[in-house]
């Protein structure tokens, strides 16, 4: 069996190519993939050659850890059945070509027991499950009624600011750009010259900018928490004394786990949280050259979609 693959070659060297698929062992799912997501953290840094030291780092290499399809083949303990809907947390069924993380393709074989499945009324929308995790990693044990900052309003930034208000807290959001700042949400948007506070108890970067640490330490109230929720591909630094004076913490927020994605599918179900208005752009997989040119350079591009079902 083999698949339709996106496959970065080095950095900016993408092409959409069939490859073999490592033939699925007793515990393994085979899936047809309908959507998956581009990545504008990890995956902007392998298109770019800027990636950090990472495991399974290397060209040529399959990317993308956001993706949805139908089980087509079913694992023998019978922890998925055919004709489910799963979300893909990415795959490594593609030979001597890497995958990090390996789900921009049109079939996979993964472990069935990592497989989540997922109400296929969601669609495409489902591909944003890995980001949701992520933010509801990064939220912690946020209290009702706090008024914690969020750095950065794409999707993954929206996504931690609507379950910072699922959890009855009051967030701010501090976005630079404009066409990102811009629309109407349930929480305040603004840019940090037009923000006077400096006693916030939670400020979460999910900016990925490794630069503005201290401008981030000077917001902070007496024993505040700074949270890196993004990917970083410089070193982080920080001076020392406003740290110091402030009694500071920094927590780094890393994967998500089980039970981040236990929780946030349970929040969905449920209403609360919503994942409306997060996929702008959905091209067909075989243009994926174009999107993900579109997906890294277009500010108005919160998530590009990918859609493989006619691409098999």
């Amino acid at each position: 069996m083999d698949a339709l693959a996106v496959i970065l070659g080095g950095p900016e060297q993408l092409a959409v190519q069939r490859l073999p698929l490592t033939p699925a062992a007793d515990t393994d799912a085979v899936v047809a993939v309908s959507w998956s997501g581009i990545s504008t953290g990890t995956e902007r840094l392998l298109w770019s050659g800027r990636m950090p030291p990472f495991p399974g780092m290397g060209y040529p290499l399959v990317p993308g850890y956001e993706s949805v399809g139908t089980v087509v083949e079913a694992d023998a303990g019978g922890s998925v059945r055919v004709g489910q809907t799963v979300y893909v947390p990415g795959a490594r069924c593609f030979g001597a070509v890497k995958g990090l993380f390996g789900g921009a393709a049109s079939h996979l074989v993964a472990p069935a027991a990592r497989l989540v499945p997922v109400d296929p009324a969601l669609g495409a929308d489902a591909c944003l499950l890995a980001l949701a995790a992520t933010a509801h990693r990064a939220l912690g044990g946020l209290k009702p009624g706090a008024t914690p900052l969020i750095v950065g309003h794409g999707v993954l930034g929206r996504l931690l600011a609507r379950l910072t208000l699922a959890a009855g807290a009051e967030p701010t959001v501090w976005e630079t750009d404009p066409v990102r700042a811009a629309g109407d949400h349930a929480y305040p948007v603004l840019s940090p010259g037009t923000d006077p506070r400096r006693d916030y108890a939670v400020i979460t970067d999910v900016s990925g900018h490794a630069a503005g640490l201290d401008d981030l330490i000077a917001r902070l109230a007496p024993g505040g928490e700074i949270v890196l929720a993004g990917f970083y591909e410089a070193p982080l630094s920080f001076a020392f004394p406003p740290a110091f004076m402030r009694e500071a913490r920094i927590r780094i927020s890393a994967e998500f786990r089980a039970e981040d994605t236990a929780a946030v599918t349970r929040l969905i179900d449920s209403g609360r949280l919503s994942l409306d208005g997060l996929i702008t752009h959905r091209v067909p997989a075989t243009q994926a050259q174009d999107a993900y040119r579109t997906a890294f350079a277009d500010p108005a591009c919160l998530k590009m979609i990918l859609d493989w079902r006619d691409a098999a």
